[in-house]
């Protein structure tokens, strides 16, 4: 089953780190990655620009909007993501528990629905209306 890992962390504490202790905490995210990706676990992983580089869309009675940043003001932000492969919630805090941030900051683990068979399906549907 896949888990979608989401890292929240304090993004203003990372401007005010030394570069020596960042470059060891970068060390620490590719080692992370390296041994997931060894252990067949890792999926997907992407860091995120900061939140002011960030555009928050929605649609009103049909009309777009969008204003800079998140949604709501919090204290840790949304940082990056790993999508994982686990056999179930345990291995996956498991895995969590190794990303770097969780530390200082906190990991979100979510079950990713799996779509898959239900297109498959509706494919097969569609294909066969077409005969």
């Amino acid at each position: 089953m896949r888990y979608l890992c989401l890292i929240y962390e304090n993004e203003k504490a990372w401007e005010s780190l030394p570069p020596s202790e960042a470059e060891a905490i970068m060390g620490e995210y590719f080692g992370f990655t390296e041994q997931i990706r060894g252990n067949g676990k890792f999926v997907a992983g992407e860091a995120l620009q900061p939140t002011p580089t960030a555009t928050t869309v929605r649609v009103r009675n049909g009309k777009i909007s969008t204003t800079d940043g998140p949604f709501a003001e919090t204290k840790e932000q949304l940082g990056g993501f790993y999508l994982i492969e686990a056999k179930d919630l345990n291995d996956a805090i498991q895995v969590a528990s190794k990303i770097p941030s969780a530390r200082v900051g906190s990991i979100e683990v979510r079950p990713v629905i799996d779509f898959s068979q239900e297109m498959e399906k509706r494919e097969q549907e569609g294909a066969g209306a077409s005969v």
